[in-house]
């Protein structure tokens, strides 16, 4: 089994997380800054340019695009 190293989910919430209003609903949403950095790092995926701290933190992005997806799924069908 191969590790993935992450920086933690949580180490985005002071900078890197907002609620946001959508449809009535409150939604977790990415800052814009931390859209942007996700957007660069996914670029610099894409041409195979990423340092290895720029693995470890679009990884840890990633996760937490995740968890946002989940949780704003479960909120969209609880209120349904």
């Amino acid at each position: 089994m191969n590790a993935q190293l992450m920086i933690k989910p949580s180490s985005f919430i002071d900078a890197g997380i907002q609620v946001q209003s959508v449809r009535g609903l409150l939604l977790f949403k990415f800052s814009e800054y931390s859209q942007e950095c996700l957007e660069n790092l996914n670029e610099k995926q894409r041409e195979a340019l990423l340092t290895p701290d720029e693995t470890v933190e679009l990884a840890g992005i990633l996760e937490l695009d995740r968890i946002f997806t989940l949780l704003n799924a479960k909120i969209i069908a609880e209120s349904a």
